[in-house]
């Protein structure tokens, strides 16, 4: 099975990540909506009722008027005729539900009359047909000390429906329009979000061919070697110099190969700093020391000018390695009878290491690349020196930013460049130096 494409894979991974927010964010509007439809269901049912409940009160209210007016002389208008209430229907019902006004009534309301306990109220739902349904509401109540009777109001839940309707129409409206908008900003969301992956599997890609093509030249250099070696029996002197240039091939191997391992361990996350107190002056003079005898062999003089105590938090290893690379590329690039000047101290809050060079200098362009993995600056190296794998600034970089640190690289005068590794400064006591 071949492999995906990187960038169809991009492609693919923007658009399942829309479709899962937009599925997501569907699935939340639909749960909330569904508690709002039931909530707000509940609270029309709950005012539906108070209102049969006052209506209730209302016939209950003109029935007493109407026992209190029957033994009146004269003309007088019953006061359940009178008694309007819009689409709600009222009954005067008997104890025992016959109907008292109107003098008829539908068989839901007697039933409902019936079932109603004396001295009590009841809810029923009632469907009267497949489209309509029926809320009723009755109350038992005494009249003339002892005689009961039963007042019944009946509602049409259709009221009930058109609100339903009508808050499910703007909720899906707004729904639709929320979803258009999460849509929109989803994508925004996506395309950003997957920018910094876009931008890591193309770094990978180009670490990996840079790498390659890096690790290809020693690997062939050394297949050669031996190869030319075993092609017909030689002497010893002849065998020692194949071995010792296969073992110099195989040194510069291994640390190309230890650099790549220790920037995918950073890329990873892997390499854990352990920061601890120590002494940046200190660290500088262990490594000028370390680094003299090559600047001896290539003619150079290394002087260390400014001398005062620094001290910081960082990791010693990585920082001693840091300067290691900045020394090393300080004589890598600087002629014979040349001169390697190191400056260390504290400047407004700073620790700092400017390692300065008369070298041919680098350019404004290549300031900034040469910080890239796998990028050399322009300048060739020292006559005897084999160009680097373009590592070893990246490495440096690194280290001073995972101690919330820089490195600047700025033109010395009259010739050359300084390299300055700057640090933030610990305070605290200071032993003696």
């Amino acid at each position: 099975m071949s492999a995906i494409p990187r960038s169809t894979a991009v492609r693919t991974a923007r658009r399942q990540l829309t479709r899962w927010y937009l599925l997501t964010m569907a699935l939340m509007l639909g749960l909330l909506g569904v508690g709002l439809f039931l909530t707000i269901r509940q609270q029309f049912q709950a005012e539906l009722d108070a209102s049969l409940a006052r209506a209730t009160a209302e016939v209950i209210r003109a029935s007493r008027i109407r026992d209190l007016e029957a033994g009146a002389t004269g003309t007088v208008v019953d006061a359940l005729d009178e008694l309007r209430i819009p689409d709600r229907s009222l009954y005067l019902m008997s104890a025992d539900g016959a109907p008292i006004r109107p003098t008829d009534a539908e068989p839901w309301v007697v039933d409902a009359a019936r079932r109603t306990p004396a001295g009590a109220t009841l809810d029923v739902t009632t469907e009267v047909t497949n489209d309509r349904t029926l809320r009723i509401h009755s109350e038992s109540f005494v009249v003339s000390g002892e005689l009961y009777r039963i007042a019944v109001v009946v509602a049409d839940e259709v009221e009930l429906e058109e609100q339903y309707a009508s808050l499910i129409t703007a909720f899906g409206a707004a729904a639709l329009v929320a979803l258009l908008l999460v849509a929109l900003a989803g994508r925004i969301l996506v395309d950003r979000s997957m920018e910094p992956v876009e931008l890591g599997i193309s770094r990978m890609r180009q670490f990996m061919a840079d790498a390659a093509h890096e690790l290809r030249t020693p690997v062939a250099v050394l297949r050669t070697r031996a190869e030319v070696a075993l092609l017909q029996p030689r002497d010893t002197a002849t065998y020692r110099e194949a071995l010792e240039g296969i073992a110099a091939e195989s040194e510069r191997l291994s640390g190309l190969v230890g650099d790549l391992l220790l920037l995918a361990h950073a890329d990873a996350g892997e390499r854990p700093i352990e920061p601890v107190a120590c002494h940046l002056d200190d660290l500088v003079l262990d490594s000028c020391g370390a680094a003299r005898s090559l600047a001896t062999v290539a003619g150079l003089s290394l002087e260390i000018t400014t001398f005062e105590q620094a001290d910081v938090k960082a990791d010693p290893a990585l920082l001693r390695q840091a300067i290691m690379i900045l020394l090393d590329n300080a004589i890598k690039f600087t002629p014979p009878r040349g001169a390697i000047t190191v400056a260390v101290g504290v400047m407004q809050g700073e620790a700092y290491v400017a390692i300065t060079d008369t070298g041919p200098g680098i350019s404004l362009d290549d300031r900034d690349r040469v910080f890239d993995r796998f990028v050399r600056g322009a300048a060739p190296p020292r006559e005897g020196r084999q160009p680097g794998a373009g590592l070893g600034l990246s490495i440096a970089q690194w280290i001073a930013t995972a101690h919330r640190g820089r490195i600047e690289l700025t033109a010395a005068t009259p010739a050359g460049t300084t390299a300055t590794l700057i640090l933030p400064a610990a305070s605290g006591p200071r032993a003696q130096h």
